[in-house]
């Protein structure tokens, strides 16, 4: 069969299953995902040219220096439909995992770490009775979910998410990006959605693909400061006399601004007894609690205010207050900053960072209880990301029924603003995979240059 008969069968084929599923109208919400959606999708805009581009970093045979075999070392996980999960995964090149991935159509596709050997062959090399078998590269990489925040969120709880409380995750985004370009340096840093509640962050440095479990948890430990649970009413305790400097231009830049306009206009932390007795709890004193909790008490009947109005006279009145009788007790002279910590500081799942073999969910796989594809975000304008904006497998697939959308992601030579998930594909080559790889091939070039003047030293007689 000849490449326009089979692009010619392959186009009727994707029209006559999209007719089967749908009849050519719109998918019920009921309905939005299912193996047939993703036999489409993954069949038509996945971009496995560019993800294994991304994770063969520039190990691409075109060198004397690459490793042809990086690639094919690293693990891979398949979630199947009715829970089915395949872990240790592994695949030559991206026509294999192309391949391996439209045969079975995982609802999720999950990425681990690079091996000392293949994966897929890791019990052939345990029969010889050595421990070969190790993770020796993985991206540094976060998780933040914003379930985590359902303690000082009052919009939405569990999965829900909406334009009220998607902001706690832009900031944290803006505190975690900072601190990771300004403190450690680094470079190469990719930002999805997670497709449902949250966001993933992959850093990409050949430093940070390089460190031990010991050096993950230090990085990690580096950004903890919520460490309370749902019985501390005092989740955040900020020692000392000033802020470690991470934290104050975490504090200046980001959060404190966060708190006293956004978070207030949207969530009027402080505009009723049950809201405001949980920050009154976090003052360690219980004569200013009392004070206040009277004063608001008071009030409460007699005011005109809008809630958000409310919630910003109390929280002035707090940080007055505060101020006049700090001088009573050590632990009243960060307690502002602590209250705004608690509420806006990043809840990261440190225990995903700190580990080599843990894996995280794939750019461009589709969440499946939302339908919504996991596309990168721009840090630098992450203000303007909209989750509920995000394109859905229906909608996809609505889109290539009516012929609007790009066939084949991986030809250059389209243009990838054609389609829904264009743009997101456009950014992620052009502003994180096309950097990224030309820095791992002056790596690689750097690193052979460097191995062939020893060789020829060892020759020196």
């Amino acid at each position: 069969m000849t490449r326009e008969e089979m692009e010619s069968r392959g186009k009727d084929e994707r029209m006559m299953d999209a007719a089967q599923m749908n009849n050519n109208q719109k998918p019920p919400e009921e309905d939005f995902f299912n193996v047939n959606y993703l036999r489409i999708y993954y069949g038509n805009l996945f971009p496995y040219s560019d993800i294994h581009k991304w994770l063969s970093y520039g190990h691409d045979g075109k060198h004397p220096g690459c490793d042809e075999h990086y690639f094919g070392r690293r693990e891979f996980s398949f979630t199947l439909e009715n829970d089915v999960y395949l872990r240790y995964k592994s695949f030559k090149n991206a026509s294999s995992m192309e391949d391996a991935i439209k045969s079975c159509f995982p609802y999720k596709i999950d990425i681990g770490a690079v091996y000392s050997v293949d994966p897929d062959k890791r019990h052939a090399y345990s029969q010889t009775g050595t421990n070969v078998f190790t993770p020796v590269e993985r991206e540094l990489v976060f998780d933040i979910d914003i379930t985590d925040y359902d303690d000082v969120r009052y919009c939405c709880s569990g999965a829900d998410v909406c334009s009220k409380c998607w902001p706690l995750m832009t900031v944290a985004i803006k505190v975690i990006h900072t601190s990771l370009t300004e403190d450690f340096g680094f470079k190469h840093i990719l930002w999805v959605f997670s497709g449902r509640r949250g966001v993933h962050c992959w850093v990409c440095d050949p430093k940070a693909r390089r460190m031990t479990n010991e050096q993950r948890s230090a990085v990690a430990e580096y950004f903890r400061v919520y460490k309370g649970n749902e019985n501390n009413a005092r989740k955040v305790v900020l020692m000392g006399y000033s802020l470690h400097p991470f934290l104050a231009r975490s504090y200046v830049d980001y959060l404190k601004g966060f708190f006293e306009g956004e978070l207030q206009a949207t969530q009027s932390i402080f505009s009723s007894k049950d809201k405001y007795e949980k920050i009154l709890e976090m003052i360690s004193d219980e004569d200013i609690q009392s004070e206040l909790r009277e004063k608001w008490e008071n009030s409460a009947a007699r005011s005109s205010l809008s809630e958000e109005a409310i919630s910003l006279v109390r929280w002035e009145q707090l940080k007055n207050t505060l101020q006049s009788k700090k001088h009573k007790a050590p632990t009243l002279r960060m307690c502002v900053e602590e209250i705004v910590f608690t509420f806006t500081y990043p809840r990261i799942d440190l225990e995903v960072s700190k580990q080599m073999n843990h894996l995280l969910k794939a750019p461009f796989c589709v969440h499946p209880k939302t339908g919504r594809v996991c596309v990168p975000i721009d840090p630098n304008n992450c203000d303007e990301f909209d989750p509920l904006a995000v394109p859905t497998l229906s909608q996809l697939i609505e889109e290539i029924n009516s012929g609007g959308s790009r066939m084949d992601v991986d030809d250059d030579e389209e243009d990838p603003d054609r389609s829904l998930l264009g743009t997101s594909i456009k950014f992620f080559r052009s502003s994180f995979l096309e950097p990224l790889l030309k820095s791992c091939k002056e790596e690689i070039e750097s690193s052979y240059k460097t191995k062939i003047g020893k060789s020829k030293d060892s020759f020196s007689w």
